[in-house]
């Protein structure tokens, strides 16, 4: 049997990360929520849904995300997943849909592949003007720069844990999911996108939801973009 493995950065999602782990499959062998140093009830509350919790102090997307790597670094050989899944905490994406977004890796051996948020699939408002830009753009300049076929810098995700351990993330804040996509490009893997449903969070978003926020994120992304169109290596 596959092990699939999902990763959950979370702050202050005391309101949905219940709900967002009680929608997970039950073939996924382990949900794994990072609390990032929030100041409600979210670690509480994703204990007692049945998640394994870990503390980043650290605040930033990136720093949850590779304290989840970690993690998984150093478990058993035997316990170590096939596939992880990243996922949000705010229960803007359907988690029961994993199953069809591990489907291209698991029939068709994609390395890489991302929860595209089809406008057709989108609710209402759900997603930003900041956000809907923000993803042309940055879609935009990868098509151009690197032949992309990307649509949408999703952070509803799956990926195979080797192509991910050769990824060697490294950004700490907004610029998580660009850069993986990023390194799938360079790294030359095979990706694909499949359209998922979107809905409006719970709770006011930490980084479209303020304009601080969107703007660090899409310096971020940008600057991502910009460093890799100069980069000559991998």
């Amino acid at each position: 049997m596959t092990n699939i493995k999902v990763i959950i950065p979370a702050y202050n999602e005391a309101d949905s990360i219940a709900l967002v782990i009680k929608d997970i499959p039950d073939t996924v062998s382990e949900v794994i929520v990072i609390n990032n140093n929030s100041n409600d009830n979210t670690e509480a509350n994703a204990k007692q849904a049945g998640a394994t919790v870990l503390n980043e102090n650290k605040r930033g997307y990136g720093y949850a995300c590779l304290k989840g790597l970690e993690y998984l670094a150093h478990l058993e050989t035997c316990k170590k997943p096939d596939i992880v899944v990243f996922l949000d905490g705010d229960y803007s994406d359907y988690p029961k849909e994993l199953t069809k977004l591990v489907a291209p890796i698991l029939n068709d051996d994609i390395d890489f592949v991302i929860g595209s948020r089809d406008k057709a699939l989108r609710e209402k408002g759900s997603m930003t003007i900041p956000q809907i830009f923000g993803n042309w753009l940055a879609t935009t300049l990868m098509s151009i720069l690197f032949n992309a076929r990307f649509t949408d810098l999703g952070p509803f995700r799956a990926i195979k844990y080797d192509k991910l351990l050769e990824l060697k993330m490294e950004d700490k804040t907004y610029g998580w999911t660009v850069e993986m996509q990023l390194k799938v490009l360079r790294k030359k893997l095979n990706y694909t996108e499949v359209p998922v449903n979107y809905r409006n969070r719970i709770g006011v978003s930490k980084v479209s939801g303020t304009l601080k926020g969107a703007i660090f994120a899409g310096v971020k992304i940008l600057g991502w973009i910009f460093k890799y169109s100069f980069k000559n290596d991998t």
